[in-house]
C-alpha cells in the first residue's frame, strides 16, 4: 500500500514540533492536498488542533495502548484517500519509557517505515548543528532522518551558517528555516496546549501558523520525502458493523468536555448506538429518549461556575443515575458526576451522582500509562487486562461505600490500587480508555444499556 507519510520529531521537547505539525497541516491543506493527521501518544489536545487544521479526524498512534498491529491498521485505514499523512511525534525522537527506546517516536517511525523530519531549535548554535544531526542519524541508523527544519533562525546570516555546516558535514535535506517569531500565541495551560474547541480564535491562529510555515518551508520538498516512504504490506481492515441504532447515548460535548477518541465513538456506533450530543454547560435539558450517557474528559474545573449554574441539567443527570441509567464517565466526567469540585479555595456544586468530592491540586496526582484488570463488579467482564492512560490534577476525597471496576498494576487511579467507581449502573474512572486497547468496552456498555432498557 502506497501511503505518503512523514513523522515530525525533534531532538527534545519544546523544539516547535507541534506548531510545525499544525502549520504543515494548514499549509498543505490550503495548497490543495488532502492531509491525514496522526499524533503519537495518548494526547487529546494536539489532535484537536491537527483536526481543525485539516478538516479530518486526527488518530492517535500509541504503542502502549493499542499495540503495533492496531497502529499499522489505523494508519492504513485513516490514511487511505489522503495525499499525505503527517504524524506528530512526542518528546524527543529517541525518548521512551525504556532505556532501549521502546515506545519512542523513533520506534514508531521504524514500525510504520516513515521518514522523519527533525525540527531543531537553532537559537543558540551555528556549526554545532552538524554533530547534533550526525549523532541523531548515527544513533539508530535504521531510523530514516530524511530532512531537517531549522527553527528560531535569527536572520539570513545565521541561516547561511547553519546551511553551510549541514551541507558540508551531513547527508540530509534542509526542508525549511523558520525565523524567530512572537506572532504565534497558542495559550499554554496546566495540561499543555489549550484545546482548539475552547479557543474562539483557533482557526485564525491556525491560519497564522500555516502562513508562517508556507513562507518558510519547502512544501514540495517535504511532500517528495513523504512520497518516497516505502510501500507497506496491506493489512486487512476489521469488518465494520453498521447496524441500525438500537440505543441512544447522550454524549457530553462542549468546551468543558472535549476528550474523546474518534475510535471510541465509532466503536459505540458499530455496537448499535446513536450518539446524541448535549452540553452540560448550556443545555437546560437532556436530549429526549436517552438510554445511556457518556461523559468524557476535559476541563470541568475551568468551567465549574457555568456547570454549577446549570442546575436543571445537573438534576436531570443525578436523577438518571439514581434511576439506574447506564453512565460511563472518564476523568473530567468523573469530576462532574461528583458532589462538588474544590479549586483555589472555591467549591462549586456538581451533579452529586456519585458519593465523593473532588479536590484540585497544583501538581498532577496521576500522570502516565496505566494497566488495569477488571474486577467484575461493573458491567465489564472480570479478569480482562486493559491498557490506558491518566493525567489528572484532582483527587477523589470523602468517597462513600462503592465498588471498583478495576484493580491497578500500574498507575495511580483513585488510590494507587483501585480505579473505576461503580455506583448503580454508573462507571466513573480516572482511566482514559481507547477502544483498540479495550475492544470489549463498547460492546459491553451497549449490551448493558439494552439489558437495562429491555431493548
Amino acid at each position: 500500500m502506497q501511503l505518503p507519510r512523514v513523522v515530525i520529531s525533534a531532538p527534545h521537547r519544546s523544539s516547535g514540533k507541534t506548531t510545525l505539525s499544525i502549520g504543515l497541516c494548514a499549509a498543505l491543506t490550503k495548497a490543495g492536498y488532502t492531509v491525514q493527521p496522526f499524533k503519537k501518544g495518548p494526547d487529546y489536545i494536539d489532535p484537536m488542533w491537527l483536526s481543525a487544521a485539516t478538516g479530518r479526524e486526527c488518530r492517535n498512534l500509541d504503542l502502549f495502548m493499542i499495540g503495533e498491529e492496531n497502529i499499522k491498521r489505523s494508519l492504513q485505514i485513516a490514511g487511505t484517500g489522503a495525499d499525505i499523512s503527517i504524524v506528530e511525534g512526542n518528546m524527543g525522537l529517541y525518548d521512551g519509557m525504556e532505556v532501549d527506546g521502546k515506545g519512542s517516536t523513533a520506534d514508531l517511525a521504524r514500525l510504520i517505515e516513515a521518514p522523519v523530519i527533525l525540527i531543531i531549535d537553532t537559537g543558540n548554535m551555528t556549526r554545532s548543528i552538524a554533530p547534533l544531526i550526525l549523532g541523531f542519524k548515527n544513533f539508530e541508523p535504521d531510523v530514516n532522518i530524511a530532512g531537517v527544519i531549522l527553527n528560531k533562525v535569527s536572520g539570513p546570516r545565521h541561516e547561511s551558517k547553519l546551511r553551510a555546516a549541514i551541507e558540508r558535514y551531513c547527508d540530509v535535506e534542509v526542508v525549511g528555516a523558520i525565523p524567530r517569531s512572537s506572532e504565534i500565541g497558542i495559550i499554554q495551560r496546566h495540561l499543555g496546549l489549550k484545546p482548539a474547541k475552547e479557543d474562539e480564535a483557533a482557526m485564525a491562529t491556525i491560519a497564522s501558523i500555516g502562513t508562517l510555515i508556507e513562507s518558510h518551508v519547502d512544501l514540495d520538498k517535504l511532500v517528495n520525502i513523504a512520497k518516497a516512504a516505502r510501500i507497506l504490506p496491506e493489512i486487512a481492515a476489521a469488518a465494520a458493523a453498521h447496524p441500525t441504532p438500537t440505543v441512544r447515548i447522550g454524549i457530553a460535548r462542549d468546551r468543558a468536555f472535549t476528550f474523546y477518541y474518534p475510535e471510541n465513538i465509532e466503536a459505540l456506533e458499530a455496537a448499535g448506538a446513536e450518539l446524541v450530543p448535549f452540553s452540560p454547560m448550556y443545555d437546560e435539558h437532556l436530549p429526549l429518549d436517552l438510554n445511556g450517557l457518556y461523559i468524557g474528559g476535559g476541563f470541568p474545573e475551568v468551567f465549574m461556575g457555568e456547570l454549577e449554574d446549570n442546575r436543571s441539567i445537573r438534576e436531570q443527570i443525578r436523577i438518571a443515575v439514581e434511576a439506574g441509567m447506564p453512565v460511563y464517565a472518564e476523568c473530567g466526567g468523573l469530576m462532574y458526576l461528583a458532589r462538588g469540585i474544590s479549586w483555589e479555595g472555591i467549591t462549586r456544586e456538581m451533579v452529586g451522582g456519585i458519593p465523593c468530592d473532588i479536590l484540585m491540586h497544583e501538581k498532577p496526582k496521576g500522570h502516565g500509562y496505566i494497566k488495569l484488570t477488571t474486577t467484575g463488579d461493573s458491567w465489564m467482564k472480570s479478569d480482562i487486562e486493559i491498557t490506558g492512560h491518566e493525567f489528572h490534577y484532582s483527587e477523589v476525597v470523602n468517597l462513600g461505600d462503592v465498588k471498583f471496576a478495576y484493580k491497578l498494576s500500574r498507575g495511580k487511579g483513585l488510590d494507587g490500587r483501585n480505579d473505576g467507581i461503580v455506583y448503580r449502573n454508573t462507571l466513573a474512572s480516572y482511566a482514559h480508555l481507547h477502544s483498540l486497547g479495550a475492544p470489549q468496552w463498547a460492546d459491553e456498555f451497549v449490551a448493558l444499556i439494552k439489558h437495562i432498557g429491555n431493548l
